[in-house]
């Protein structure tokens, strides 16, 4: 069974989280560690291509809990802004 996604079209993002924060995954940089779902379950899986894509479940999460995930990536592919679009991660 396929992961419900925040955005199918955008597997991997951006999505806006009702937080007002956009989350999303340079795929490009993706290596497929999985150290974001160590730290984020309910907001990552990895998709067919080992690139990580963002559940619908992401609102679950707290903001500072995502921000960890994306900071224990050791690409730093996960890009997060806040709600005026200053970037929050990576600086």
């Amino acid at each position: 069974m396929d992961p419900k996604l925040k955005d199918s079209e955008n597997p991997s993002g951006p999505v806006i989280l009702k937080s007002g924060y956009k989350i999303w995954v340079e795929r490009g940089l993706c290596i497929g560690a999985a150290t974001c779902i160590a730290v984020s379950p309910k907001v990552y899986v990895l998709d067919k291509e080992a690139k990580a894509i963002i559940l619908d479940s992401a609102d679950e999460d707290t903001i500072e809990n995502i921000i960890e995930s994306a900071k224990a990536c050791p690409v730093a592919a996960i890009i997060i802004e806040d709600a005026q679009g200053n970037r929050i991660f990576p600086k």
